[in-house]
């Protein structure tokens, strides 16, 4: 504090302590007065006064000299405190008496403006009279050329107010970060930058996000298009918003082919789907009729050299097990949560289940299918064909599993069965076909966009039983052209006799027929069958590449039947829909969905317990 102010301090506090001695002295002579009274009979006639007077209460002083004392940071901080624009305008609140505050506190040139009392306080004398005189004469509240000159570049107004001119930076002020929000959403997600998978995992999502954002957000309205959207991501789900005008005048069920905002549009297929690729596992299985099924299906619905599931599981079964139901529990088990029972359908001992995941049911189709029976008696469905077909956005699918007729020499039995099913099968029959120019009446193939026929093709090696077993002696490991070679249904396949039109992918797995059961010797008894490649899984596409074989293979550890199951992994291109495709409206089978997922939480508690136990238990060596 300068000397000016430390002056006005001391005169202040000398001019109270004169104070209070004036008010002791008066309040000494009236009590004195009091005194006289009460003693003076003439005067009250001895009776006491019923109310006695108070002395005036001690006045509060608050002299303006000890005000100005504040620090202008003290009074710069209580003035920002004030948020509400009522109380910047009170001029009781703040004690402005020039009404400097009403003005806009923000000019538009950019200055900073000075309050009355710092003017004040620097320019003014201390003395009590000037105060005094400065209260009552405007003139004196003008700023003095002396104390303008202190701020360089600083300009004062017509009525009294200093204002600084803007300040510039000494050196270029750094770049601001684009990405605004990026550590704020670190914070909220728990997630570290310095984390060695973070960048890994951000990278390998980075082209589904940002397909995302270029197809739902409004970048004109948006001053940073990338920080908003990231925000954008963040705060809400991936689902696209829904305009209030579709909602009042869609159906959603006639009229658009491929419009914006379609249900099977090309923005909801990118969005699931960025490079417009689903990933199908396709799986037949000769069960033999077997009551018992194996201990566990994770090697032959999950590999486990396959780091990620798929999104759709077709199993196909011949010769099922007697109790459908029980199978269809276990292999809703096997798969957990996320996948769900579309559809499933049995024709005698011909079981075909669908199985996809539970994010992807609202843009299937409704389900159809249809049955042919290729023995001549019709009541003997033990061999024959079971179809299921339906549209996935806007791309139709055709699954048919099938049992031909056995033995080594009925080539031509089984080229029949083909004929019978192909022209028998009457699909689709509600769901529109989504290209009619190139269907067919008398092949249910032509249909349909993409086809896949798997199942007990029952088409043998012709080969003696000795020599095929020296061939499997020479550890072919994955190179079995020597037994393909005499492969009776890629023969016919060549000739375009059977599976017109269909590719098989490279066979590099051992035959899958015949075995003992529970072991890996093929066919032990008298009658020494030939080991084959009867489980088979073909495909046809109407479009050359739409179906890409990712593995081909079988799995070996399933021993219960005679026969091993037969697996293929193809990622299938994709195509947007209409939205005059009847939908299945997100049906599937809850029941067994509930019983499945019961049975594998069961399951997981027994196995964590028995671990535990296994744990605490003692073993006691003796040596």
């Amino acid at each position: 504090m300068d000397h000016t102010n430390s002056g006005a301090v001391h005169s202040s506090v000398g001019e109270e302590a004169n104070y209070m001695d004036q008010a002791e002295s008066k309040y000494k002579h009236i009590q004195m007065w009091l005194q006289r009274q009460s003693l003076d009979p003439s005067n009250n006639q001895g009776t006491e006064f019923p109310h006695v007077p108070k002395p005036p209460c001690k006045p509060i002083h608050r002299p303006r000299r000890l005000e100005r004392a504040f620090s202008l940071d003290e009074k710069h901080w209580r003035r920002r405190l004030k948020t509400s624009k009522e109380s910047l305008m009170d001029p009781d609140e703040m004690g402005s008496s020039s009404g400097s505050l009403q003005e806009d506190s923000t000019p538009v040139d950019g200055t900073v403006n000075i309050s009355d009392n710092y003017i004040r306080e620097n320019t003014f004398d201390t003395s009590t009279d000037n105060v005094e005189s400065s209260s009552h004469d405007p003139s004196r509240n003008l700023v003095k050329p002396s104390t303008a000159s202190r701020f360089l570049g600083s300009t004062v107004t017509s009525n009294g107010k200093l204002r600084l001119t803007r300040i510039k930076p000494l050196q270029t002020l750094p770049q601001m970060e684009l990405d605004i929000t990026s550590r704020a959403l670190r914070t909220s997600n728990r997630i570290d930058a310095d984390y060695k998978d973070y960048r890994e995992s951000t990278s390998q999502l980075q082209f589904l996000r940002q397909s995302t954002s270029e197809t739902r957000l409004d970048d004109s309205s948006m001053v940073c298009n990338h920080c908003s959207n990231d925000s954008m991501k963040s705060t809400y789900s991936l689902l696209t918003p829904i305009r209030s005008k579709d909602v009042r005048n869609r159906s959603y069920l006639e009229g658009s082919l491929l419009g914006n905002g379609a249900l099977l549009g090309a923005e909801e297929l990118d969005r699931y789907f960025p490079e417009r690729r689903l990933g199908i596992f396709i799986a037949t299985w000769n069960m033999q009729g077997r009551k018992e099924l194996p201990e566990s299906l994770d090697d032959f619905l999950l590999p486990g050299d396959d780091d990620f599931a798929q999104d759709m599981y077709v199993i196909g079964v011949q010769e099922g097990c007697p109790d459908r139901r029980e199978w269809e529990i276990r292999l809703q088990e096997t798969l957990g949560p996320h996948y769900v029972l579309l559809h499933s359908s049995g024709h005698g001992v011909l079981y075909l289940s669908v199985f996809i995941r539970r994010d992807l049911i609202w843009f299937c189709s409704e389900v159809e299918s249809a049955t042919v029976t290729t023995r001549i008696v019709s009541q003997i469905k033990t061999k024959g064909a079971l179809a299921v077909s339906f549209t996935f956005f806007g791309t139709s699918f055709l699954f048919i599993t099938s049992h031909f007729t056995s033995g080594d020499t009925k080539v031509c039995d089984r080229i029949l069965d083909y004929k019978k099913i192909i022209e028998g099968l009457q699909l689709p029959r509600n769901i529109p076909d989504t290209n009619p120019y190139r269907s067919n009446s008398a092949d249910v193939t032509s249909r349909f966009d993409e086809v896949f026929w798997f199942g007990d093709f029952n088409f043998r090696l012709n080969k003696e039983r000795n020599a095929v077993n020296s061939i499997l002696q020479k550890n072919l490991e994955k190179d079995m052209s020597q037994l393909v070679q005499y492969d009776q249904l890629t023969k016919e396949m060549n000739e375009d006799s059977i599976f017109k039109g269909f590719q098989e992918a490279e066979i590099q797995f051992l035959p899958t027929y015949k075995f003992d059961i529970g072991c890996d010797v093929y066919d032990s008894t008298s009658k020494q069958r030939t080991p084959s490649y009867t489980d088979r899984v073909v495909y046809k596409s109407r479009q050359k590449g739409d179906i890409r074989v990712v593995k081909y293979a079988s799995c070996s550890l399933i021993k219960t039947s005679d026969h091993r199951p037969v697996f293929g992994l193809f990622e299938v291109r994709i195509r947007p829909g209409r939205d005059n495709i009847p939908l299945a409206a997100g049906l599937f089978d809850r029941e067994l969905y509930l019983l499945g997922i019961k049975r594998r939480s069961t399951r997981q508690l027994q196995q964590r317990q028995a671990a535990r136990n296994q744990k605490t238990s003692s073993v006691c060596n003796i040596s």
